[in-house]
Parts: C-alpha cells; sequence; structure tokens
C-alpha cells in the first residue's frame, strides 16, 4: 500500500472523530504556540533593549562612585566623595580615546509653576551632557559652559515636566519654575524619547548646569557620576582602560589598591540585559514545553483508545490481505497527522499571539525561524514517538482472535 493511500485512510479514520481529534491535538496546540509566543517575545525583548541603549549611545562610559567601609560597616554609595571636578578635568586633558566629558549630580524635589507642580527629578552636567545622552532640543536652546561657570538659574525640560506644569498649553520657554524653592528659567524643551526598558520615563527629567545643582540646591562639592563618550564603538574597551588607569594615579590609590570608582559601558549593560532576556526566555520556553510532553501523552492515549475500538476492523484488515506493516504504518499515520495538523495550528497562534503581545507592548515583532522549524520537527517527532507503541500493538493483534472482538 502506497504511503499516499495510507495518509488518506488515516486522514479518514481521524474524521470520523472530529472533536476527539481536535481535542488530541489540543495539548499539541499549546504546547508549540506557547514555545513560539516565548521565543518570540525573547528576541523582541532583547531587540527592543537594544535599541534603547543604543538610543543612549552605544559608547557611552559612566563612571560611578562605590561603596566604602568605616569601622567594617559598608556605609554604601550615597555620601562617597570620590568623585570631583579634577577627575573630569584629568580625564579631559589625558585620556586619547575619550571624546566627550561631563559631570553628572541629581537632584529629586518639587517643581513649581504658578498653581501646578510635579515631583521631579534634575540632572546636572556640562554642555556636553545633552550630545552623550543622545537628547535632541524640540526647542529653545542649551545652556552654555559660561552659564555652568556662573552656576546661572537656567534648565532644559522633558515633555512630561511641560505637559504637568504647563497642561493649558502654555509655551514653556522663557517661563521660570521653582525647584527646590530655586527659580530657574526654561531655556529649551528636550524633544520626546519615551519610556525605556525598565518602564522609567525618560521625558520627566530637568536638566541644567551641574554647578548650579551643586551649589544652590545640593550644597557640595563632589559629583555624583561621570559620564563620557569614547570617540568609537571599537574604542570603548581602550578608553575605559584609560579612564581607569587616570583615575587610579588621580586618586593617589596604590599599586593592588582596589578602586574607589566604578567605570562601566553600555555594552556591560547590554550583555547583561540580554543574558537576563535570554534565561527568562529559555527558563519560560522550558516551562511551555511541558505542554508538547502532555500533548504528546494525550496523543498516545488516544491511540490506545483507537486501537481497541478498532480491533475488528484491524482482524477484517488482516484477513484479507494487510500485512502487519500496512496496520502499523496507518495508525502511524494518523498520530503524525494529529501532531503535523496540531503542530501547524500552534505556530500559526503562536505568531499570532506575539505579534499581539509585541504591539501591546511596542516591542519590535521578531519571528524565529530557527523555533518555527525546530517546533515543525518536535511535532513530527513527537507522533512518531507517542504513536509507534500503540501502532505497534494495533500490528502485533491475531487476525482471528481480532476478528472474534467484541
Amino acid at each position: 500500500m502506497s504511503i499516499l493511500n495510507l495518509f488518506k485512510i488515516a486522514y479518514k479514520a481521524l474524521l470520523r472523530n472530529k472533536t476527539r481529534a481536535f481535542l488530541t491535538m489540543l495539548g499539541i496546540i499549546i504546547g508549540i504556540s506557547s514555545v513560539i509566543a516565548m521565543v518570540s517575545l525573547g528576541q523582541s525583548s532583547s531587540k527592543s533593549i537594544n535599541n534603547q541603549i543604543s538610543s543612549m549611545g552605544t559608547n557611552l562610559i559612566m563612571v560611578m562612585r562605590t561603596s566604602q567601609r568605616q569601622g567594617g560597616v559598608n556605609i554604601g554609595s550615597a555620601n562617597v566623595q570620590t568623585l570631583t571636578d579634577k577627575d573630569v578635568e584629568a580625564i579631559r586633558a589625558k585620556a586619547q580615546y575619550v571624546s566627550s566629558i561631563s559631570p553628572l549630580v541629581n537632584a529629586s524635589g518639587q517643581l513649581v509653576s504658578g498653581s501646578n507642580n510635579w515631583p521631579g527629578s534634575m540632572q546636572g552636567g556640562n554642555s556636553e551632557l545633552i550630545s552623550i545622552r543622545k537628547y535632541e532640543i524640540a526647542s529653545g536652546i542649551s545652556f552654555t559652559e559660561q552659564d555652568v561657570r556662573n552656576s546661572a538659574k537656567v534648565c532644559m525640560v522633558g515633555k512630561t515636566v511641560v505637559d504637568n506644569l504647563f497642561p493649558n498649553g502654555e509655551n514653556p520657554l522663557g517661563q521660570t519654575i521653582r525647584f527646590s524653592k530655586i527659580p530657574l528659567k526654561i531655556i529649551g524643551v528636550l524633544a520626546s524619547k519615551g519610556q525605556n526598558q525598565m518602564g522609567q520615563d525618560m521625558d520627566d527629567v530637568v536638566i541644567a548646569p551641574y554647578t548650579t545643582v551643586q551649589k544652590r540646591i545640593l550644597a557640595i562639592t563632589y559629583i555624583h557620576m561621570i559620564m563620557a563618550s569614547a570617540s568609537s564603538e571599537e574604542t570603548a574597551t581602550l578608553a575605559t582602560q584609560e579612564i581607569e588607569t587616570i583615575l587610579h594615579n588621580t586618586h593617589r590609590l596604590k599599586p593592588g589598591q582596589a578602586n574607589d570608582f566604578d567605570v562601566r559601558t553600555q555594552k556591560e549593560m547590554l550583555d547583561m540585559m540580554n543574558s537576563v532576556s535570554g534565561f527568562l526566555t529559555v527558563l519560560l520556553s522550558a516551562i511551555a514545553s511541558i505542554s508538547l510532553l502532555v500533548g504528546g501523552i494525550g496523543i498516545m492515549n488516544i491511540m490506545y483508545v483507537t486501537v481497541t475500538e478498532r480491533t475488528k476492523e484491524i482482524g477484517l484488515r488482516m484477513s484479507i490481505g494487510a500485512k502487519n506493516k500496512d496496520i502499523l504504518l496507518q495508525f502511524l499515520c494518523e498520530s503524525i497527522i494529529l501532531s503535523l495538523i496540531g503542530g501547524i495550528i500552534g505556530i500559526l497562534l503562536g505568531l499570532l499571539l506575539s505579534y499581539g503581545a509585541s504591539a501591546g507592548l511596542k516591542w519590535p515583532f521578531i519571528v524565529s525561524v530557527p523555533a518555527v522549524g525546530v517546533s515543525f520537527l518536535v511535532c513530527a517527532a513527537t507522533g512518531i514517538f507517542f504513536g509507534w507503541y500503540p501502532a505497534k500493538k494495533a500490528a502485533s493483534l491475531d487476525p482471528i482472535n481480532a476478528l472474534r472482538y467484541e
């Protein structure tokens, strides 16, 4: 008997019990669609993370304070004063692979404009901070180095701040807002950047000269962080090594002594986020794959029932000349058809679910071709593996006993 005829007979046999066949395929459908959706969403999440971090500059370098210990007690990094303007100037003068650099100080407080107020955060930097952080100015201008030297009371604001302090659509340029009782004149409005991968609103920000934040708001002489740009993405590692060497000497640390600062790059953040995202994708896909095992067991169970129900039919086929191989292939074909049809539906459903989730989360939609291909092969393997034993049982029936079966 030809393979085509075997599949036709198997297909007609399945059509006699459509509901049971569909319920049998349901486990395969759920398993395959879950795996496809998890892999696709995992890749979409990684791509979204890459886009978010790349929007901040792939050659971005951050120098942060590290936690310190006093008397055996870890006092954290909040009050550590290891970074100063001298460090910035030393890096600017000696680092060959650093193209831009800015001090950074942060402050939180209530923003007030007339009768409107908003709990916001302020970043203080120099005139290079805008280009380092890849901000764009939608209207107005940026502050200058002259403003930095004079600790000028000027600032640039993000869209969220504008929407909350000027809800009636007033032009914010030239308006004065108060931050911790300090009046600041708005000279620029930043273009909207939306939310980052962590859900943080990138537009909820006020940027001012760092000296203004230092002297007029925080009353400190140190800085919280140093932000720099390497001359290119390829030289980011060399720039990092340069910065570490310069600051090690500037801070007069002894050879072998641990640094009192930490230098990080966007690549490190990107690798870390991709590692976490990849681990979660594998974990969720493994959990979803359990549905495939359950679906395979369901196929085996139904094939056993089918063999029992059709025992007399098997005996009749054998009595008119059907070979054991023909019986085995017939039931094996039924099992494979169940798996493949369930797999195709599952693949389509998984792609539909991942598309809907990606659209809802505003992630790029990515189709994982290897995942689709592997899922299809798994479907065929599931049909063969879980259908083999029931098919073997059917083929090994004695035709005389099978004809007597009631």
